[in-house]
């Protein structure tokens, strides 16, 4: 059933209402607050419309409504319009992310440091999807006798390091001809293409110290392993002690479920990847309540959008609250800190 305009917009305010308030909206706030030229009795029949067709909840049999989930979801897709920020809100994040960053990482994270400053909750900004990237160095450094940091710098800015042990009768001469040996190899490369066979072969065709093979096979595989993970996603997020100062998780056990999902930065990546793909033509994407499938955000929204690389979808930013938070306010954040991220991979 379509709604007509006036139950659109007794559904837009009490959406607004709510999100301002946290208190369940009645039809005589909503004369007060609003220009509805009708009668209270007319506005309740309209809300109790709207509960009946599952727009609204309510919490208490003499409370007010609040909006249910597909009251959001009509909410997003129909009634709200993206607000412009403001002059003085853009010049603040341009000044956190208008700097020249060396890494990428270190880019997201400042991009989850600023939407969590801005927003009031989670941020989160995932490292670029790499496969498709391919090696540009790899250094291995000695810390000290029989341990090794093997440094993997890829195309798309990234940077990953890994502690290795190696028999500590090596010289850091014989284990940087070997990392260049493999550098010089593999180069180029794409990291979906790297096995351990490529990069035996690589070191074999290129380094000039003598090894037994037993050893250099040994110091090989750390280099593959540490190549290879640098193929994971790595998840920043800030502000999660935020979500504790909102009324939605002042009960323990519901704080305690979001924090447990929150702490397994795998399956949150996972989760957003796997959004991203459904919906990837899409600017940003919205997930409310019990349309996220990861447990312990039943109570939340989630809103994710695309950065790219070199004009390719790389990785996400995205940001999550509670149903009821300011979606237009947000979505405009998230684009302009996207638009940001883009200028400076687009410069770097």
């Amino acid at each position: 059933m379509t709604l007509d305009n006036r139950k659109k917009n007794v559904l837009q305010a009490i959406v607004d209402d709510y999100v301002a308030t946290c208190e369940p909206v009645g039809s005589k706030s909503l004369i007060d607050r609003h220009d509805f030229m009708v009668s209270s009795a007319t506005l309740r029949n309209d809300m109790a419309e709207l509960e009946r067709l599952g727009y609204l909840e309510q919490p208490h049999t003499s409370a007010g409504r609040i909006p249910s989930d597909k009251g959001y979801r009509e909410y997003v897709n129909s009634l709200m319009k993206v607000d412009c920020l403001s002059d003085e809100e853009g010049q603040e994040i341009k000044e956190k992310l208008g700097r020249s960053f060396d890494e990428i990482a270190s880019l997201l994270k400042a991009a989850a440091s600023t939407l969590a400053d801005q927003t009031g909750y989670i941020s989160l900004a995932m490292t670029p999807k790499l496969a498709s990237s391919y090696l540009t160095q790899l250094k291995m450094l000695m810390i000290e006798p029989g341990k090794v940091l093997v440094v993997v710098v890829l195309s798309a800015g990234v940077v990953k390091n890994r502690m290795v042990r190696i028999p500590d009768f090596l010289t850091q001469e014989q284990i940087a001809q070997i990392s260049n040996a493999v550098e010089q190899g593999l180069s180029g490369m794409p990291l979906s293409e790297i096995s351990l066979i490529t990069v035996a072969t690589a070191a074999k065709d290129n380094q000039k110290v003598e090894l037994p093979d037993s050893l250099l096979n040994q110091v090989l595989y750390e280099a593959y392993t540490a190549i290879k993970q640098a193929d994971n996603l790595d998840v920043y997020m800030d502000g999660k002690h935020r979500m504790l100062a909102l009324p939605e998780f002042s009960d323990t056990r519901r704080a305690q479920e979001l924090f447990n999902t929150l702490s397994h930065d795998g399956l949150v990546a996972g989760y957003v990847d796997e959004v991203t793909k459904e919906d990837e033509k899409k600017q940003y994407m919205i997930r409310i309540g019990q349309e996220i499938t990861l447990e312990g955000l039943n109570d939340c929204s989630f809103i994710t959008t695309t950065y790219t690389v070199n004009g390719k979808v790389a990785g996400n930013i995205g940001v999550i609250g509670p149903k009821r938070m300011e979606y237009s306010k947000v979505i405009s954040q998230i684009n302009f800190v996207r638009m940001l991220i883009d200028q400076q991979l687009s410069d770097s």
